[in-house]
């Protein structure tokens, strides 16, 4: 699902425009005489210049409007995709910051490009805006300016009519690009903020979709009443921004966060209940920046109570008809996570590289003394792939099949690293009262971390790994030894399961039922897991 905010905004922007234009058109079209000759002509006339309305009103109004929604369009059809185009590049790029200042020079380089060409642009629109701003204020007030003597560039300053500032309109026009820029620049972030969410990144994009959505049409709708002037009831007016914008966010909060909890808790427990007042009662706070009703107490009570007993039964009856395809969706959301963890698993779990070294650490070994040692290794190896192939297919496996496993990857590890003494590897893996189930590979990868980042063959290097297991916990600690990966090492380019999955993985099966810690610096990484199995 892709995020429509930018569109929504061009939308929205493109709208009030028509809206605007029409309702100019409109104004103009139903001003009689008397009021063109009162609104426009009165200073022309009184100053004896002559006046187009055409020139003088219609030209500026229409031409500056035009020239903002160019500008607009250019800013963000342009510039701004510029400035963010081959972000991952940029990414790829960063990383390898990292190997030398080789990499470093056209990297900010390219950096300085960048940020030129968007500077360079936003200046000239600047300078454009200001000019056109210029311009129609000397057609507006033509009149203060057709007299004998005026100049744009006075050298005495002794005229006696006002003159043309013309630094205004530049201040204007830089004045606007610059709230419109810290404006973008939120937008940016927010936007970037909601693709790096994770397992929440559809969920996210889903509610970003629907409040910016919602926002075209709320904003069109007084903006439309006002330009054609529809109504004149100031407590209409109030009652729609005091109302209608509490009103949303409960549909929000209700439809995707609250009501999809009734599938574990029920609806008139306390679990749904005390949400259901807080959440409410926080979205009626934002109806006092606009009070409809008089006094402060009558304007929280009444709207708090529009939410729980009007909103509230609506936005359920919402729920239950797109219930299916809400729960569906956060059910393909899960199976998303679990089909990406299961291939990152079968791609990295194990390597190529891993096997290769296991191979021939076993083949060393088998040349060294008898095959007891070998057959022993092997034995492991071919444990750890009947675990893959089979158990790991599995939602939930006991425990003892996850230790076995991790007992063996950590034997194999050790037999690789057996000849470097250097290397201290220390396992406490208490197997009394591990009775419980567990997702499958949800430890071992922390362990394989440990060992990509902390074993050297030419430093001292150590890990510790220890399981514990209570009645209603599982703990398990890894803490290694940090060392910075070569630039011949072949697993350079593979992360592994990494943690970043671990937890997306942990969020989904043990919600609200773990804990982790992770620590580090340059000499010392630590991982603690704590689980509540079911």
């Amino acid at each position: 699902m892709k995020i429509r905010w930018r569109e929504h905004e061009l939308t929205l922007a493109t709208l009030v425009g028509l809206i605007l234009l029409s309702g100019y058109f409109w104004r103009l079209y139903h001003f009689t005489s008397l009021q063109i000759e009162s609104t426009y002509r009165a200073c022309f006339t009184a100053r004896l210049v002559d006046f187009n309305l055409y020139r003088n009103v219609v030209l500026p109004d229409i031409g500056m409007g035009v020239l903002l929604y160019l500008s607009y369009l250019f800013i963000n059809r342009v510039t701004i995709p510029r400035l963010f185009r081959d972000k991952k590049n940029a990414l790829v790029n960063s990383a390898e910051m990292q190997t030398g200042p080789a990499v470093r020079k056209p990297l900010i380089t390219k950096d300085f490009r960048k940020y030129l060409w968007f500077i360079i642009p936003v200046s000239l629109i600047i300078l454009i805006l200001g000019i056109g701003f210029n311009i129609a204020a000397y057609l507006q007030n033509e009149c203060y300016f057709i007299y004998p003597g005026f100049t744009f560039f006075p050298g005495n300053g002794s005229h006696p009519m006002p003159l043309l500032d013309l630094s205004s309109g530049f201040r204007l026009s830089l004045n606007i690009v610059l709230l419109y820029a810290l404006y973008a620049a939120v937008r940016e972030i927010t936007i970037a903020l909601i693709e790096r969410g994770g397992i929440k990144k559809a969920y996210l994009v889903l509610v970003c979709n629907q409040v910016t959505a919602f926002l075209v049409i709320y904003l069109s709708i007084p903006i439309f009443a006002a330009v054609f002037r529809v109504t004149h009831d100031g407590d209409l007016i109030s009652g729609y921004f005091t109302i209608i914008i509490p009103i949303f966010l409960v549909f929000l909060s209700n439809t995707y966060w609250l009501f999809p909890l009734t599938e574990r808790h029920p609806f008139f427990g306390s679990h749904i209940i005390v949400r259901l007042l807080i959440s409410t009662f926080l979205a009626t706070l934002t109806s006092l920046l606009f009070p409809f009703f008089e006094g402060f107490r009558a304007g929280i009570l009444g709207t708090w109570g529009i939410q729980l007993f009007a909103v509230t039964p609506v936005t359920w009856l919402y729920f239950q008809q797109r219930k299916d395809k809400i729960l569906q969706f956060r059910g393909i959301e899960k199976a998303l996570v679990k089909s990406t963890a299961d291939l990152q698993f079968l791609r990295s779990q194990i390597n190529p590289h891993f096997l290769f070294n296991s191979l021939n650490t076993l083949y060393g070994t088998a040349l060294q003394e008898h095959a007891d040692r070998t057959a022993e290794g092997i034995q492991k190896l071919g444990d750890m792939m009947r675990f893959m192939l089979h158990e790991n297919n599995l939602d939930f496996i006991r425990m003892d099949k996850e230790i076995e496993y991790l007992k063996n990857y950590i034997s194999l590890q050790k037999l690789r690293t057996q000849s470097s003494p250097s290397i201290i590897i220390e396992e406490n893996i208490n197997e009394h009262n591990c009775n419980h189930t567990i997702a499958p590979m949800l430890l071992i990868p922390l362990v394989e971390n440990a060992f990509k980042h902390g074993i050297s063959l030419k430093e001292s290097s150590w890990i510790k790994i220890s399981l514990d297991c209570t009645d209603k916990e599982i703990v398990f600690k890894v803490r290694n030894s940090m060392h910075p990966v070569q630039e011949h090492d072949p697993e350079k380019e593979t992360s592994g399961i990494g943690l970043k999955n671990v937890m997306d993985r942990l969020k989904l099966i043990y919600p609200g039922r773990h804990r982790i810690s992770v620590t580090g610096d340059e000499k010392e990484f630590s991982v603690q897991l704590v689980i509540l199995p079911k």
